[in-house]
């Protein structure tokens, strides 16, 4: 390896302490040379750049003198951008994937050399489901640089876009369908609201059976249990975070919470 290049280090914390990226990190631990500067590469002499979910685009002058390939996270072109992993779950895809890309200028346009699917799980999350991509691609792409990259296929089909997770996103409105909030839960960052203060909902599940009509307002929860009325359909708890507090099992919140008849969330 001729040179790692890695965001800038990060003001994090409390303490506002400078902090490297995990890859300047893994890359100091193991004596690699690194930078934060991509036009150090015009430079470096190498023969190939290979790009993992960088966040920022390349510029063409450093395309012209170091091609390079792309891991991408999705099926393309459908999800280019910077959550593909997060749209997926979000629109109910059933499969999703892993591409190993030529980089272009344009936004994860450029033709790919190798694919592979992965079915997304009904309650996989997205921590789950990212770190299956990453091992698929990981093996993907140490195989096809020892045995050398095949001529790549341009992209066929409409293009989607998969914006950056707006925070607004990760609010629960129970107003939708219970399968919508699901998927959103699976993200890892939901949260609603219960008797004024902030409630992450770590971990939940689609309710079994059909609620009939009126049988639970959105948001309301099910007296003696965890089930939350939804736009359709319902939601049960599994495990909750209240404000100030750790994380608990949804039962445990809802025993010290004491849970009045009618009481919603949000």
């Amino acid at each position: 390896m001729v040179l790692v290049v890695s965001n800038p280090d990060r003001r994090r914390g409390r303490g506002g302490a400078l902090v490297p990226s995990p890859v300047k990190a893994a890359a100091v631990e193991l004596g690699l040379p690194i930078t934060d500067r991509v036009d150090d590469l015009l430079t470096a002499g190498a023969e190939l750049g290979v790009v993992v979910a960088y966040g920022r685009l390349i510029r063409p002058h450093v395309l012209a003198v170091l091609p390079m390939v792309n891991l991408h996270f999705s099926l393309l072109p459908r999800w280019r951008g910077a959550a593909p992993v997060e749209r997926a779950i979000l629109a109910g895809d059933a499969v999703t994937g892993v591409c190993l890309m030529a980089l272009e200028e344009g936004l994860d346009t450029g033709p790919v050399y190798a694919v592979q699917e992965r079915a997304i799980g009904p309650d996989e999350t997205l921590d789950e489901l990212r770190s299956a991509l990453v091992g698929i691609g990981t093996r993907m792409l140490v195989d096809h640089l020892a045995t050398g990259l095949p001529e790549p296929v341009a992209q066929a089909g409409e293009p989607t876009y998969a914006s950056k997770i707006d925070p607004a996103e990760y609010a629960l409105d129970w107003s939708r369908p219970a399968v919508e909030l699901h998927r959103v839960v699976r993200l890892g960052h939901a949260w609603t609201t219960f008797r004024g203060r902030r409630l992450r909902v770590l971990r939940a599940r689609l309710a079994p059976g059909d609620l009939a009509p009126g049988d639970l307002a959105p948001g309301e929860v099910s007296p003696g249990s965890l089930v939350v009325g939804a736009g359709a359909g319902a939601l049960e708890l599994v495990e909750v975070q209240p404000e100030g507090k750790g994380p608990q099992p949804a039962p445990a919140w809802r025993n010290g919470a004491r849970l009045l008849a009618g009481e919603r969330l949000g």
